[in-house]
């Protein structure tokens, strides 16, 4: 890779081991007691660490100290298994003060349920043992140069007891602050696999090489991977996912729905700041200050109304996502989740990126001066929403309404 010269390398002893003594959360009031907490927190330096395009280490370690990394966890594998709802107020909770400390971890969420739905028992036990101890789950799935993003070019093949990967992989999101790495690849069968490989395995490498204008501190750039050796063990035949209706998608977009209400929160409340306390009203308004121009004011209550209505429907869809879980899943329940959670995306996306624009339109000129920095707001809506488009979710919502047509089963939907 040409950008390769530039980027830092990491090793195994860039990431501090793992915790081994992580809280455990047991109640969904802990969980969201934890997220506002870290909040308040990370909030704090977070303009200042998207300018500077500083990692948030310390704040990454705090979230997996507080317990919220295994808040996901079946109950009966000792985790607290906190509602669908709860899950993703945390996200919102912690996307509102800094977006990329809620995108960090957000592939985590989605490999711990696939392991759920793929693993062995004994797969299982270990992978969310260690969860509980503080080891960390970063992303090594998409890559560059593929056909989409589903078209995998990394491959796993034996070698004697073991497996060896091959392969380069982009967006692996959490995989720079993680312990294990959940390696994408398809086996000589031509299956895809997930396998879990330790930091500091010779042969791997991550890269951090992220240059997008958003969400600039994920860290979401490459994993270069040359021989590296993986035990039969840490192989997940993930394929089997397709064998059998499941809500693995609508989880993963749970998540990513929730990270834009958080965004669009951040947004809305750092308008309303500005606008209090440092613009200028317009001369025809004729008024003293700017938060009593009623245009202004009306605005104000369009973006309150929009996100009170992308929160409405992210708390629908976590709870369909909860009632569908409790039963066993057929395609129909499945295709119920997917379109729950499509329509909370849709609106999340949407008023994310109206919020974060109507900030300068609202506040005015001086909103866009460097020292504020407040268009990351902006610049993390348009990223992070890009992750998949939205008109495809609203022709899969009109063909499921219209014609009964059942949604794709994949990550994206």
């Amino acid at each position: 890779m040409s950008n390769l010269a530039n980027a830092h390398l990491q090793s195994d002893l860039d990431v501090a081991p793992p915790l081994l003594d992580a809280h455990i959360l047991r109640t969904d009031t802990e969980a969201l007691e934890a997220a506002r907490t870290l909040a308040a927190s990370a909030r704090e330096h977070a303009a200042r660490r998207d300018q500077q395009r500083s990692l948030p280490w310390s704040q990454v370690e705090a979230f997996t100290r507080s317990g919220l990394g295994s808040i996901s966890i079946p109950r009966e594998f000792g985790g607290p298994q906190v509602s669908f709802v709860t899950l993703a107020e945390v996200f919102a909770t912690i996307s509102a003060a800094d977006p990329a400390l809620g995108q960090i971890p957000q592939n985590q969420v989605g490999i711990l349920h696939l392991i759920l739905n793929t693993a062995t028992q004994a797969q299982k036990e270990q992978l969310f043992s260690s969860v509980l101890q503080g080891w960390r789950i970063g992303n090594a799935g998409p890559e560059r140069g593929s056909k989409n993003t589903l078209d995998l070019k990394a491959r796993i093949s034996a070698e004697g007891d073991e497996f060896v990967i091959n392969g380069q992989k982009f967006y692996s999101t959490g995989a720079l602050f993680a312990h294990w790495i959940a390696v994408k690849a398809l086996n000589e069968d031509g299956k895809q696999v997930i396998a879990f490989v330790r930091r500091g395995t010779p042969g791997l490498r991550v890269v951090d090489d992220w240059s997008g204008f958003g969400q600039r501190t994920t860290a979401s750039g490459t994993v270069l991977l040359n021989n590296v050796p993986v035990e039969a063990q840490w192989v997940v035949e993930n394929w089997r996912l397709n064998e059998t209706p499941n809500i693995q998608g609508a989880v993963s977009q749970l998540i990513q729905a929730a990270i834009d209400v958080g965004i669009a929160r951040g947004a809305i409340t750092d308008t309303i700041s500005f606008v209090r306390e440092r613009s200028r009203p317009w001369v025809d308004a004729k008024v003293d200050r700017n938060s009593h121009d009623p245009y202004v004011i009306a605005d104000i209550g369009k973006l309150k109304v929009e996100l009170h209505a992308a929160e409405a429907l992210l708390r629908k869809a976590g709870r369909v996502l909860d009632e569908v879980s409790a039963a066993p899943i057929d395609a129909q329940a499945a295709a119920r989740a997917s379109i729950a959670v499509a329509e909370a995306k849709v609106l999340s996306t949407e008023v994310s990126l109206l919020a974060s624009e109507k900030l300068f339109e609202l506040a005015g000129s001086r909103a866009t001066l460097a020292e504020f920095n407040l268009d990351r707001h902006w610049r993390n809506a348009r990223v992070h929403t890009l992750h998949d488009p939205v008109r495809w979710k609203y022709h899969a919502i009109g063909a499921y309404r219209l014609k009964g047509t059942l949604p794709a089963r994949h990550s994206w939907i």
